[in-house]
């Protein structure tokens, strides 16, 4: 039972995203205090290593003054301003001018949110506005991915394909579609390679567009990397066959790089790592290391001409946020984007991939271990009743959530997906703090299976 005052009063007054709110009003929350580089304190002093970067998104770590410094210059200068009727600011200028120079392809225009789910949100009504001023009215679907996660705006949830994030919300809505998973371990057929199994997820693309009628799907989204869906890795060949299909069918393609841009697989952007040329793309989260919310769309010239057609005719472009494109947001997110540079992160994070790959590949020996998969400085396993099968523990054995707990007992920040544990810490930490990082998962993990082989929750699964 909580007796912590401010656990307390958290309990009273705070409703808190993805947490079983039943449980917590006697588990109570973990109170973050303070954070230095890849190191976060909760309240009681304890330490932290913060191995999912928050939520994927402190590519800096914690307690950046360099960031800091662009927040407080840009407060004193100009705390805030809109980009309504004609208005703009110097950091939205020079943002969207970067953002375009490090782009994986050419685009014409950056339009700004303030979240990823804001952004794919977006997406979806701007693909919209394309078709009807195309005189397309008809082609409005927007084909996803089953586990794939682009947010939680009713238009975003609806692009995401988790039964969370639907049940109960009366979600996804109609002109949203989901395509199989690229999941190798769990989805291939007996013997199936990577590169069969990715021929045949295009084909499964082909099929749906058929069925749906080609002249009925306006765009096809996708992260590199899937995220919240327990870190999918997309199997040899993935994407290029899926972008082959989507060109056939004058079907668009977006990347949705809120967790993949900036670094994390290994490249600057997951397109760029998974060799395929988006027509759209989205990012956010470590767009500003997470310093202040901000998230981009960037898009074509053939997309901007279109909302230029349609807002003359309407009048206006009738979109936008009142906080989209904060001008303090986006000095910081413009100062993340130089850091990048002046300190080679690209460099470092190749120099460390390794190891943070070599480490959790070693896992997959582990004995609850089924699968150990990853890419650049993300990764994840995946808990299994038992290896030889890929049987997974019933979810309500709830070994995911006991192995979090037990990370967080060693001093580890993680996140279970389910029984998939993650791990994506911030793109500076050193090999050392990753060797450390490593030492305390695995830790968790021998604990979590003694509490499976002492309550026979193999047997029971």
């Amino acid at each position: 039972m909580v007796s912590n005052s401010a656990a307390i009063r958290d309990i009273e007054n705070v409703i808190h995203p993805y947490t079983n709110l039943a449980l917590h009003q006697t588990k109570g929350p973990t109170i973050l205090e303070r954070g230095k580089g890849v190191f976060v304190y909760d309240d009681q002093g304890k330490e932290y290593i913060e191995g999912l970067a928050g939520l994927w998104c402190t590519s800096f770590g914690f307690g950046e003054e360099e960031l800091i410094e662009a927040a407080i210059q840009q407060m004193r200068k100009l705390p805030y301003y809109h980009n309504f009727a004609h208005k703009s600011s110097g950091p939205i200028i020079d943002l969207a001018e970067k953002l375009k120079e490090v782009a994986p392809g050419t685009f014409s225009k950056v339009f700004f949110t303030c979240s990823g789910s804001e952004a794919n949100d977006t997406q979806i009504k701007l693909q919209w506005y394309m078709n009807n001023a195309l005189g397309k009215p008809e082609k409005k679907k927007i084909i996803s991915r089953i586990k794939g996660y682009h947010g939680v705006t009713i238009a975003a949830a609806s692009l995401t394909g988790l039964p969370a994030n639907h049940r109960d919300f009366d979600l996804p809505i109609p002109q949203v579609k989901h395509t199989t998973c690229p999941h190798h371990y769990r989805n291939a057929e007996e013997g199936e390679t990577e590169e069969e199994f990715a021929t045949r997820l295009a084909a499964d693309l082909e099929q749906l567009i058929n069925d749906e009628g080609p002249e009925t799907v306006a765009a096809f989204i996708a992260e590199p990397v899937m995220g919240a869906g327990g870190v999918i890795v997309p199997p040899e060949g993935y994407f290029p066959k899926m972008q082959e299909v989507c060109r056939k069918y004058d079907v668009k393609m977006i990347t949705d790089e809120v967790i993949c841009g900036f670094g994390r697989t290994g490249n600057y952007w997951g397109a760029q790592t998974f060799g395929f040329e988006p027509d759209a793309l989205s990012c956010a989260k470590a767009l500003s290391s997470a310093y202040l919310p901000i998230g981009a769309v960037l898009v074509s010239e053939q997309m901007y001409e279109a909302m230029v057609d349609e807002s003359k005719k309407i009048g206006t472009f009738g979109h936008g946020y009142t906080y989209g494109g904060h001008p303090t947001a986006a000095a910081v997110a413009l100062r993340t984007l130089q850091l990048m540079e002046e300190r080679n992160l690209m460099a470092h994070v190749q120099k460390v991939m390794p190891l943070f790959q070599r480490r959790l590949n070693a896992l997959a020996d582990h004995p609850l271990v089924g699968e150990a998969r990853g890419i650049g400085m993300i990764g994840a396993v995946e808990l299994v009743a038992d290896k030889a099968t890929k049987k997974a523990f019933d979810p309500s054995q709830a070994v995911g959530p006991y192995a979090t707990s037990r990370c967080e007992e060693h001093g580890l920040v993680s996140r279970n997906l389910g029984d998939s544990m993650a791990l994506c810490p911030p793109l500076i930490i050193t090999e050392a703090e990753i060797e450390a990082m490593f030492d305390r998962f695995e830790k968790a993990l021998d604990d979590t299976e003694h509490h499976v082989s002492k309550e026979g929750l193999r047997q029971a699964a």
